[in-house]
């Protein structure tokens, strides 16, 4: 490992986080804002449900790790809520089991450590017929519908409710956009730069507005060798350096809420 140890916020799901890291993604654009404040760390399974995600659970968060992470932002679902396969092979889990599954997960995390927070991503609303053109025949009858999204949507919200952890109802928030169907999703199930952006910006103000201590919300938390050093660009006048530690490259301006850049 390298250091300093910075705060860790780990990534944990199917392939909503596994490709969370493309140009534009919202993993990306968090690790991103978070460049010398926290570590993002990728924990993205594609094709799992929350079924693979407990079989592995603390081989990804062993309670004897030495660091524990900050936040874990988990996402299980849209696998769960796909059909049934009549050889009873599949992802997908009935809906009580994938609660419970959750809880699981919940009660796992949240044992890691007191400073660890924890928030749930709920399944996104799919496009039907962007799946079917995409992938044609190749899920038979095991594709997801949106109907059955907004159903293990709302359930993971009301356990959130029930267990005081913070979900993200994707769900609702991506059908904001009265486009959302075609401008948020590449394919019917996995989200463009525009989806992207929205999970993103979900979850800053999820952070933002938290009453966690100390915050995690990126323009609150201290930066990496903030101090002043000879050793940076002089400045106009020829006396003294120019400090960026904490400026604000021009392409991060639409998520710090009016702030200037200094870049």
């Amino acid at each position: 490992m390298v250091g300093p140890a910075r705060p860790q916020f780990v990534l944990f799901g199917s392939s909503i986080v596994q490709q969370s890291y493309d140009v534009g993604g919202w993993g990306a654009i968090l690790a991103d804002l978070y460049c010398r404040k926290a570590d993002i760390i990728l924990r993205g399974y594609s094709g799992w449900n929350s079924r693979r995600a407990l079989e592995v659970l603390h081989q990804v968060f062993p309670k004897d790790a030495v660091v524990q992470p900050s936040l874990v932002i988990v996402y299980f679902g849209g696998n769960d809520a796909m059909r049934p396969h009549p050889s009873g092979l599949g992802t997908h889990v009935p809906l009580l089991e994938y609660v419970e599954n959750m809880k699981k997960i919940a009660n796992h995390i949240k044992s890691l450590s007191k400073k660890t927070q924890l928030i749930f991503l709920t399944s996104p609303p799919v496009n039907e017929q962007l799946i079917d053109k995409f992938f044609g025949k190749s899920l038979n009858n095991q594709a997801r519908t949106n109907k059955a999204c907004h159903a293990y949507a709302e359930a993971l919200v009301a356990l959130g409710k029930e267990l005081n952890i913070k979900v993200i109802n994707l769900w609702a928030a991506i059908q904001q956009r009265d486009d959302w169907s075609t401008a948020c999703l590449t394919d019917g199930i996995h989200f463009s730069n525009e989806g992207s952006r929205i999970v993103v910006r979900e979850i800053l103000k999820a952070l933002k507005d938290s009453e966690w201590k100390p915050s995690l919300y990126w323009l609150s938390m201290p930066t990496e060798f903030p101090e002043d050093s000879p050793y940076y660009e002089v400045d106009s006048d020829g006396k003294t350096t120019r400090n960026f530690s904490n400026s604000i490259s021009s392409w991060k301006i639409e998520w710090t809420n009016g702030i200037k850049s200094n870049l």
